[in-house]
């Protein structure tokens, strides 16, 4: 139990490196999903094309929406982009630099599921066999003598072998060489734009804006820890305020049985060394909530931080407004209370 404690720290810690990691299995996942999905052309001319392109392109549109599902950061840029300005501005170099991390890391699924249906020519054969060149390729005395549906027809049945009845026309081994290896030039030639792309993203535009690109690293860095110690401030303070409801209600119990109890007299005398450091836990559990006493002020307080956010200034001296922030206002001179508890 405690290796997977540690491993789960280790992810949470680094983040980066786990979703690279994610990102990595499921461009092996998307490659050997497509070695074993079975591509069967129609070989009809209106619906190879569009089978084709559905098989291109729609599965690379899903992993990208799952490499962002599967991003932690994607609620975050949500949040941070339709929450109101409040006290602190939005910096849309931060937002533009949290949506570009995220997409570079879903689009390496998708990249390679093209990279690999172009390389294995199967789709790109279905989609263009009814564009073959038959007068380059075949027997150029009888294409013109075809009407074009049948033509089509003809050339649409390429794909299957099964069922291809057109070398009178063009030799089927032809037409699927001749197409395979342009699919294969747009798939290399796709790998190698990909990568140079890849390669002016990551190295060549830190160098020409590198305070921007900085900047825009750094507070994007301070969003993601903003949230996850607000959300462990949270988890404390819901525990602090459950925690003094939940002994509130027992203390109101054991005061109700008491007055009703037979021996009462008995009970009146052993109720306060009983009751005495359960009050003193609730106490100490109250001064953590910090003035939260109802539900009510709790909902307000967190509407405040939803909709004006404290500015990112440090020393700050100024009492707090009704909403919860700093106002300008007369500061208010600080009191400081001392508690002495004899213990008898």
């Amino acid at each position: 139990m405690d290796k997977f404690r540690m491993i789960f720290q280790f992810l949470q810690s680094n983040q980066e490196s786990f979703m690279n990691g994610i990102c990595g299995i499921m461009a092996l996942a998307s490659a050997q999903m497509y070695s074993a999905f079975d591509f069967n052309c129609p070989c009809l001319p209106g619906y190879n094309a569009a089978y084709s392109v559905g098989i291109l392109l729609a599965p690379p549109l899903v992993l990208f929406l799952l490499g962002l599902v599967m991003n932690n950061n994607v609620s975050m840029l949500a949040e941070e982009w339709k929450r109101p300005p409040g006290h602190r501005a939005k910096d849309p170099a931060v937002l533009r630099y949290m949506f570009c991390s995220m997409a570079q890391r879903a689009l390496i699924a998708p990249v390679v599921w093209v990279a690999v249906t172009l390389l294995d020519g199967k789709c790109f054969l279905c989609a263009f066999c009814t564009a073959v060149p038959v007068a380059t390729l075949g027997n150029s005395s009888r294409a013109p003598g075809l009407p074009a549906p049948e033509l089509a027809r003809v050339l649409a049945r390429v794909p299957c072998p099964e069922i291809y009845d057109g070398d009178w026309l063009l030799a089927r081994e032809v037409a699927v060489r001749y197409l395979r290896c342009i699919s294969q030039a747009l798939g290399w030639s796709f790998v190698l734009l990909t990568t140079l792309l890849a390669f002016v993203v990551r190295s060549v535009r830190p160098c020409f804006t590198q305070a921007a690109f900085l900047k825009s690293k750094y507070w994007s860095h301070y969003i993601d820890i903003e949230r996850k110690l607000f959300d462990e401030t949270c988890t404390e303070h819901a525990k602090a305020f459950a925690k003094v409801c939940i002994q509130q209600f027992f203390e109101a119990v054991n005061h109700d049985l008491e007055l009703g109890h037979a021996h009462g007299a008995l009970a009146t005398a052993t109720t306060p060394s009983a009751a005495h450091s359960p009050s003193e836990g609730a106490e100490e559990e109250r001064e953590k909530l910090r003035g939260i006493t109802d539900q009510g002020t709790m909902n307000r307080l967190l509407t405040s931080w939803h909709k004006c956010k404290p500015p990112l200034r440090l020393g700050q001296e100024e009492p707090l407004m009704g909403n919860g922030w700093a106002g300008g206002g007369p500061q208010l001179p600080r009191k400081e209370v001392v508690t002495y508890i004899s213990k008898v």
